[in-house]
């Protein structure tokens, strides 16, 4: 069983890159911040506010993984709140079982987040952490917000990058941070299939494997 953790920050490319990954080693693939966000569009539906942690640890111990691929878990404002909820310890230890089975099943496993190599699956086979300037992940983000005709500027997508930097690296509950054993792949100048092609080649020296990303 083959477990690849892939931890980052906020827009750092590490959801599109742990896709292609986890076609490229045909393993399953989570994205655990579709979890926190869920749990916040939840919490909000029910009446709750993000910021109280009873509230969001309810819509955690309900949530429904049929939901995870709902497109409007991506909006902006649902991104923030998810980002709220996700400091909460008590709704990081809901998620933890549905995590560490998923990782657990026979066919191995892609998992992407803040603290998969730090806490879900700290034995994981391979640990990358994946990361870019905060400019450079607020440009790719307003660049997807603006797709999806989001009315909303550069510099405000920059400073709510920077605040969930912030959030997310000064929460005490399994803050962000790279795992002694991982990999740092900085996907700044690298375009999606250069930053592919490097997470191959790290994994597969990782396996003691020789090959290239195709």
């Amino acid at each position: 069983m083959m477990i690849i953790a892939v931890d980052g920050p906020a827009a750092s490319g590490k959801g599109t890159l742990s896709k292609r990954v986890a076609h490229h080693y045909a393993l399953a693939y989570l994205d655990t911040g579709s979890l926190y966000r869920a749990v916040a569009r939840d919490t909000v539906i029910a009446g709750g506010d993000p910021r109280d942690e009873a509230a969001a640890v309810a819509a955690a111990e309900k949530l429904d993984p049929k939901t995870f691929e709902d497109p409007g878990l991506r909006a902006r404002g649902v991104g923030e709140a998810a980002s709220i909820v996700a400091a909460h310890a008590q709704v990081r230890a809901a998620l933890l079982a549905y995590q560490r089975a998923f990782a657990a099943q026979p066919s191995g496993a892609v998992i992407d987040g803040r603290d998969i190599g730090t806490v879900i699956c700290p034995n994981a086979t391979v640990k990358l952490f994946v990361t870019a300037t905060p400019e450079e992940r607020a440009r790719r983000r307003y660049l997807q917000l603006a797709e999806g005709s989001i009315p909303v500027t550069e510099d405000e997508v920059l400073a709510d990058i920077r605040k969930r930097d912030e959030r997310d690296k000064g929460r005490e509950a399994a803050p962000l941070v790279k795992a002694e054993d991982a990999h740092l792949l900085d996907t700044t100048n690298l375009s999606i299939d250069a930053a592919f092609k490097a997470a191959i080649d790290l994994i597969d020296a990782a396996l003691g494997r020789s090959g290239s990303a195709s």
